[in-house]
């Protein structure tokens, strides 16, 4: 009986030992979430799609943090004239660093930066610098790389941030938000955008007593194709007018000639199956209209390597061509770099606004086949933020929304009108936003961009002032409104991720066709081997149609 009740009492002390502790590691649990959920709300403000409320508040929060300073970076390429695909960042953190100031938040963004000429490199660097911790916070860059960077979770799914900015959204033209897209998700915010078209050198078409009256209209309705420019292009060699009857780009095929292929009635992407598609009888008549250029001395053999600086650009500002497949980017960047011999001095130097007005008559790449209209191509470059954005700060593992969510604003900031419209006049790009076309369209506003009174960071004002100078006036505004019908014409090429491999395939290929190395067809089924021997490629791309028996060209 003593044993009995000694083992109840045990037993009634050991669950209430039991009760005991249960209420303690609950107690302990309920302040610990208490603790957890009071450190979120430090860590973590709720974006409610008022830039300035939502921009105070992660100050704040970075302030009770103890952070005084957040370094960012940001990475670019691109021709001479587009920098402020950088100093668009620069300046939205100086506006930024304002709004705190006057709200008397003691933080600073300091943002360092690097530009090059190609922005092929600056992927290729980001990808290789990601692993290390040292890529950028943001990069500005072609919408194609996005798909490549979103499958691999280098960038981050901008679509929750968006969400709560609609209206934000809303400025930019849908197709370019349709860009930005992968797999459904916004993984970029639309930088800038343009059209590619093809430039007649005037002086050098009248030379060859080429009438281009109406020019632009007969390639926008299909009347004048590759085989009348051909015809011209031989006219103006045996004339004497020019050495060359065609200039393109060099290097990659991408993008400007794969304008070629849709030309020609070619697509490369299956929209249905979510493929790449090579379409033998396109690619196979676009090689057929460069070899027959190329083997009557109307393009250079070796044109894939030339040099931009020293080569491609001198021949065509020197009238040494009558055609040059170019961007709208090149209208603006001819009035910036010392390309152009000057006859009177010898010396190069750039041409004025009114000499590429004077030199140059610009209309849609013509299409391949008669009654079929003219196109152009879009490759949009798109803000993308690093999924590690911020890394380099300090506390970033408790930060890190704060981080993502600032740098998300800072690229809001960047898309401001102005930023916008700066970019457009001094670059040669097309508008991205409503708002900034609008702007473009303010006489009083871009007289006062033209006289340096606008209001910028004096680092940005210092490095795109001698642009401004140059660039911005009525003439070039004018060809900005001109060119922008051709965003009705636009296409563009696949955000696939395995789409830059092809691109370099087209690239190769090309380069051996035009040396006498390949023919067209033997090109063509070099890159039908290459596809089927690359394991990614075999599985990401459909092989259509087959080379064309006695087809010919002109």
């Amino acid at each position: 009986m003593k044993y009995c009740r000694a083992l109840s009492k045990t037993a009634g002390i050991v669950i209430a030992i039991i009760i005991i502790i249960g209420i303690a590691a609950g107690a302990y649990y309920y302040i610990s979430q208490k603790q957890i959920t009071t450190t979120k709300l430090i860590r973590f403000v709720p974006l409610t799609g008022d830039f300035d409320k939502d921009i105070i508040n992660i100050g704040k929060a970075l302030e009770q943090d103890g952070i005084k300073t957040v370094q960012l970076s940001v990475w670019s390429g691109g021709d001479p004239n587009s920098v402020m695909r950088i100093y668009g960042i620069v300046e939205a953190a100086y506006r930024i660093n304002k709004i705190w100031k006057q709200n008397n938040i003691n933080v600073e963004i300091k943002v360092t930066t690097r530009y090059v000429s190609n922005p092929n490199d600056v992927y290729e660097d980001y990808i290789n610098k990601w692993s290390l911790g040292q890529a950028p916070d943001i990069m500005a860059n072609g919408y194609t790389y996005i798909a490549s960077l979103a499958s691999e979770g280098y960038i981050l799914d901008l679509t929750p941030y968006l969400n709560n900015y609609t209206s934000f959204l809303n400025q930019f033209y849908p197709t370019l938000i349709d860009a930005m897209k992968w797999n459904g998700k916004i993984y970029g915010i639309p930088q800038d955008t343009e059209a590619r078209p093809l430039y007649i050198r005037k002086d050098v078409a009248a030379c060859a007593g080429l009438d281009l009256t109406g020019l632009a209209e007969k390639i926008k309705n299909g009347q004048l194709t590759w085989s009348d420019l051909y015809r011209w292009a031989l006219k103006v060699k045996e004339s004497g007018c020019a050495p060359w009857g065609l200039i393109h780009r060099k290097g990659s095929a991408h993008p400007d000639l794969i304008q070629f292929i849709y030309a020609f009635g070619g697509k490369l992407y299956d929209e249905k199956t979510g493929k790449l598609v090579f379409d033998k009888a396109a690619v196979y008549k676009w090689f057929v209209v460069e070899k027959t250029f190329a083997d009557h001395g109307l393009l250079p053999h070796d044109i894939m390597s030339w040099d931009w600086a020293k080569q491609i650009h001198p021949t065509v500002v020197d009238g040494k061509t009558l055609a040059f497949i170019g961007g709208t980017w090149h209208w603006f960047e001819w009035q910036t770099k010392a390309y152009y011999t000057d006859p009177k001095t010898g010396q190069q130097r750039p041409l004025t606004s009114e000499e590429v007005h004077k030199y140059f008559y610009y209309t849609l790449f013509p299409s391949g086949i008669k009654g079929k209209p003219g196109l152009t191509l879009s490759q949009p470059f798109a803000w993308m933020i690093n999924s590690k954005a911020g890394e380099r700060n300090p506390n970033y593992d408790k930060l890190k929304d704060l981080y993502h969510e600032l740098v998300f604003l800072v690229v809001v900031k960047a898309s401001d009108p102005d930023i916008v419209a700066i970019h457009s006049l001094i670059s040669g790009h097309l508008p991205v936003t409503k708002t900034a076309a609008e702007l473009i369209k303010n006489q009083t506003w871009v007289d006062e961009l033209k006289n340096l009174k606008v209001k910028l960071a004096p680092e940005v004002l210092n490095n795109i002032k001698n642009i401004i100078e140059k660039t911005v006036n009525p003439l070039n505004v004018q060809f900005l409104a001109n060119v922008t019908y051709m965003l009705e014409y636009t296409t563009f090429t696949p955000k696939h991720p395995q789409y830059p491999k092809l691109a370099s395939l087209f690239a190769e290929a090309l380069d051996q066709v035009l040396r006498d190395k390949m023919t067209p067809a033997q090109a063509v089924n070099y890159i039908v081997e290459k596809i089927n021997a690359d394991p990614d490629l075999k599985k990401s791309v459909e092989i259509i149609g087959k080379i064309p028996q006695n087809w010919t060209f002109p």
